[in-house]
């Protein structure tokens, strides 16, 4: 048992050369392993690792979850790598027998004790990028970011569901030896929050992934793995070109736009035009120390030169979902602004109508959900239009629940209008203001109109009441004599 344990984590580092010589259909830089691991003396139901070369997908990983957190432990640690790929178990894990320079040393020993393993080298790097928000789902608590020192302060409750992340850095450097000592550093955090764990006598559920693979290929070239005639396999990767970072640094570039000459966002799906959205102002702020730290997405949405990223985008003949996909946003390097729509029929009106059900915030695999079904509303035929919609100001946007991270988030869109379906060419259908028959001005225009109604009634009132004198009084003849009986 012991010499079988001894070796669990060398086949793991061997399982992730197996899969860099496997030959399918998914690129290597689009995979990063996960690996899962529980307290001493807490197992979980067994489950059946994925077979060689195959990518677990996002439903396939939430299935791996829910089973291992519907009978374990509710406390939950995510050391969440910024990035991570198969090649730095091969590299710096010890893979090929040099294990005393591994960089995974607390690593290792966790998944050795741990009754209940589950390693799952390729995961397909948009799911493990959303695994917060999947274990946010399952747990019903949002995240708390932590690190080793506000651990030992906080005390945990065996009942009660806790998601505690912990981000781990990751070295892109060009020194071999600087990345190491990044993983190793990583690895000690890991065995810094796993020993207060121990002392706090909390069982917990503990999983280890990255954001995103660090091991990244340019678009439109590929990994390819030959087999040469002696049986020797080489890896081959394409580089990027000079010209293709010049234009990636463009397309990141602020452009300055002029004021209402750019055109709409635009989803096609199948050459077909579905979905558009146009705004003068799409802006997202957060919470941090006490004061809102806010950012304009405007100019990496719209104009001359701007192609935003809208995959995950879909949509049908009953729902739409329009994903506007960002970097760098407020200190988060994947950012995703989300517009989840719907149509239905109503009896009552006889027609069909479509809402907007959902404004959702996904960054770094946290998801925070604003409600606007409620407000948010126009006839399927027509676009959707209002010069503002917002969480906080006049709100048409609010969060899902209480404890949804929403709270801590604000948006405001400014001379907002979207459409989602029946969508006829580039152009916007008959747009559905969000401004009722009485609008602002109208009631105020309808107030004072009402105010001078009534100042005049009550002069006229006034004017009606005066009584003038039947006798005057005439200097040169005698004084008149008006007796008290009169």
């Amino acid at each position: 048992m012991a010499t079988s344990k001894m070796r669990l984590f060398s086949s793991i580092s061997a399982s992730f050369v197996v899969l860099v010589t496997v030959l399918n259909t998914g690129r290597c830089d689009e995979q990063v392993p996960l690996m899962l691991w529980t307290s001493e003396g807490t197992s979980l139901p067994s489950q059946s690792p994925p077979a060689a070369g195959h990518i677990v997908g996002r439903d396939q990983l939430d299935a791996y979850l829910h089973t291992a957190l519907g009978s374990g432990p509710r406390n939950v640690l995510l050391f969440l790598q910024d990035k991570m790929s198969i090649e730095d178990f091969t590299i710096y894990g010890g893979a090929f027998g040099n294990k005393q320079d591994t960089a995974f040393r607390n690593l290792e020993g966790a998944l050795l004790s741990s009754p209940s393993p589950l390693v799952l080298p390729a995961v397909s790097w948009p799911a493990s990028n959303a695994v917060i928000g999947a274990l946010q789902d399952q747990l019903d608590t949002a995240p708390l970011y932590m690190d080793a020192e506000t651990l030992g302060q906080l005390r945990l409750n065996s009942s009660s569901p806790a998601l505690l992340v912990f981000r781990l850095p990751y070295g892109t450097g060009s020194d071999l030896m600087s990345a190491k000592e990044i993983l190793s550093g990583n690895d000690e955090v890991i065995g810094q929050v796993l020993s207060i764990m121990k002392t706090q006598l909390v069982p917990y559920v503990a999983i280890y992934t990255a954001l995103q693979p660090s091991q990244e290929a340019p678009p439109g070239t590929a990994l390819s793995l030959e087999v040469g005639a002696g049986g020797s396999r080489s890896l081959l990767q394409a580089r990027a070109s000079h010209k293709e970072r010049e234009q990636e640094r463009e397309r990141k570039r602020k452009v300055k736009e002029k004021a209402g000459v750019y055109g709409p966002v635009e989803f096609k799906e199948r050459e077909n035009t579905c979905i558009l959205l146009w705004a003068t102002r799409l802006s997202v702020s957060i919470l941090r120390g006490g004061r809102w730290d806010d950012h304009d997405l405007t100019p990496s949405t719209f104009g001359e030169g701007v192609t935003p990223k809208l995959h995950g985008s879909m949509c049908d003949q009953t729902k739409a979902r329009l994903v506007l996909n960002y970097e760098d946003v407020l200190g988060h390097r994947n950012f995703k602004l989300i517009f989840a729509m719907s149509q239905s029929h109503y009896t009552v009106s006889a027609r069909r109508w479509f809402t907007m059900d959902q404004v959702e915030l996904e960054y770094d695999g946290t998801k925070a959900t604003f409600n606007g079904s409620r407000g948010i509303y126009a006839p399927a035929e027509y676009s959707y239009r209002c010069d503002a919609v917002s969480s906080f100001r006049w709100p048409a946007l609010f969060p899902r629940s209480a404890k949804d991270p929403a709270n801590q988030w604000r948006v405001s869109f400014e001379d907002f209008q979207i459409q989602g379906f029946n969508v006829s060419g580039k152009d916007f259908s008959y747009a559905s203001d969000c401004a009722g028959f009485f609008t602002p001005g109208i009631w105020m225009g309808l107030m004072t109109s009402l105010l001078m109604v009534l100042v005049l009634t009550y002069g006229l009132h006034m004017i009606m009441q005066l009584r003038t004198m039947d006798r005057f009084d005439d200097p040169k003849g005698p004084a008149i004599s008006v007796p008290l009986t009169e």
